[in-house]
């Protein structure tokens, strides 16, 4: 039995940690904040549950990521499917995103009807759901993606099959080219494109991987669910598989140190004052981060990797408790208000409201709603650091407030006069509750297959889990990550 300590109770650590708990490791998860999940967390403010980041999940479908793990660990998920997904409101149209393929299809047709585009954006859809199952079909074997060594290179060819050739053409496009090489340049189509990619794989269709795009293109049909509780749910019931399997969750115990010997995790340090050993490092971290505990002790290549690697995106988030009365047909909803202005930074949000009969995120007869936007990192914190510009920080938080108010009344006529509660949060907020670099979410723009992150750390017995890893973005991706970590520590024991 190998002494195994996962730092952060979020989705990819706590994964990682339940799988190595039930496979006879003493596991202990040491977790900085008073809950689990981290950027899928829910957090308790008077009287309302809202989720911090991210607001719906997937990955629960039969062979997918959850799934995998629910069977492997004997959860019964509480989760709900929701379809539509969620509605696309443009300046000048609404889509609803459904999940089912016949209402999907027709619903696209019903709305680009009077493009010249019309058969080129259904022929590009129909292209994306092939290839998004070719790219399931592929991730459903669980690859060592991207290998480190060439035992795991070979692994990964072991998981291609005769179906996997349809992507190959795609391998080295992005989602752009892609759309323009079948004929769908529709101004519409092209923004609820790149509106889908943007949450979904942090980047816009003329840099996000032609593959990892489809993939996230087409979540919805594989299946999303609202979570019973909150997203902060999953978490929850991960925490309680570990301490099934015999392991521990210690919550308030924020890792401030990483002990190395001869250049191995040899144990952590925490805020009070625990030192824990181990023989097995399991990091729910960024990789600047991963750097930060580590000190002096970094590697080489970890420490270059910190200074060359570009920011993630932040989120700029309103948390608001609302009459249900005014909540739409539909539970999320994605708001783009102008064609001429790049997504984000307000002119793109995204609504989420708690599920319908969900007494446990609000009052009765209320509603919890979370509004959010992709913002740059960069702009807060020269404000934060710059002394004397608080109130230029302030101006800006009431700023972002406003227009993210005014967009959600598009959807919404008069919900400033229904909302009972109302909190903002920025990537500074966001970095104080998370600890994450920065504040930064999300996990690293997907643009291509090679140049996807790994586990990696640089230390023989360190891994790295969550959305900083192959394939990042959402709590499949993590999920799928935590898989492939614990495969690879399973083989390192």
């Amino acid at each position: 039995m190998s002494k195994v300590i996962v730092i952060g109770a979020g989705v990819g650590g706590a994964t990682a940690a339940a799988l190595l708990a039930k496979a006879g490791h003493n596991v202990t998860v040491l977790e900085a904040h008073v809950y689990p999940g981290g950027c899928a967390g829910t957090f308790y403010h008077k009287g309302y549950r809202f989720d911090a980041g991210a607001t719906l999940a997937g990955g629960f479908q039969a062979g997918g990521p959850h799934d995998v793990v629910g069977k492997i660990l004997g959860i019964d998920w509480r989760v709900h499917a929701v379809d539509p997904a969620w509605q696309i409101v443009l300046p000048d149209r609404t889509i609803t995103r459904w999940g089912d393929e016949a209402h999907w299809h027709a619903e696209l047709s019903r709305v680009f009807a009077d493009s010249h585009d019309v058969s080129a954006i259904l022929r590009m859809n129909e292209c994306l759901e092939r290839i998004s199952d070719v790219v399931w079909d592929f991730a459903s074997r669980r690859p060592a993606w991207p290998p480190s060594n060439l035992a795991q290179l070979a692994q990964a060819g072991l998981a291609l099959r005769p179906r996997t050739i349809a992507a190959l053409p795609h391998l080295f496009q992005n989602a752009q080219q892609w759309a323009e090489q079948v004929g769908a340049r529709d101004r519409a189509f092209t923004t609820f494109l790149n509106a889908q990619l943007l949450i979904s794989a942090q980047t816009t269709a003329d840099k996000a991987s032609a593959l990892f795009g489809a993939a996230a293109y087409d979540l919805p049909r594989k299946g999303v669910n609202h979570v019973e509780g909150g997203i902060g749910g999953i978490a929850l019931q991960l925490v309680d598989a570990i301490k099934r399997f015999g392991g521990q969750v210690l919550f308030r115990q924020e890792v401030v140190k990483i002990e190395t010997r001869e250049g191995r995790v040899s144990a952590v340090h925490t805020n009070k004052g625990l030192r824990a050993e181990c023989d097995i490092c399991v990091a729910n971290l960024t990789p600047w981060d991963l750097a930060r505990l580590l000190g002096d002790a970094a590697p080489a290549s970890l420490q270059a990797e910190t200074r060359r690697r570009a920011d993630e995106w932040g989120a700029f988030t309103l948390y608001a408790g609302v009459d249900e009365s005014v909540a739409p047909s539909c539970d999320h909803v994605q708001v783009v208000a102008d064609y001429g202005r790049p997504l984000g930074e307000t002119n793109s949000i995204f609504m989420s409201f708690s599920m319908q009969g969900d007494a446990r995120r609000a009052p009765p007869g209320q509603r919890a709603l979370t509004i959010s936007t992709h913002t740059r990192l960069a702009d807060w914190w020269a404000l934060r650091d710059h002394p004397g510009a608080q109130q230029e920080y302030d101006d800006r938080v009431a700023a972002y407030s406003e227009r993210m108010l005014d967009n959600a009344e598009r959807v919404i006529p008069g919900l400033r006069g229904h909302v009972h509660l109302l909190l903002s949060g920025t990537p500074v907020t966001f970095r104080f509750y998370t600890r994450r670099h920065k504040g930064g979410v999300g996990g690293f723009p997907f643009t291509s297959l090679f140049n996807a992150r790994g586990p990696w750390t640089g230390l023989p017995n360190a891994w790295l889990v969550g959305d900083s890893i192959f394939p990042g973005q959402s709590t499949a991706g993590v999920t799928m990550g935590a898989l492939r970590v614990v495969d690879e520590i399973l083989q390192f024991l």
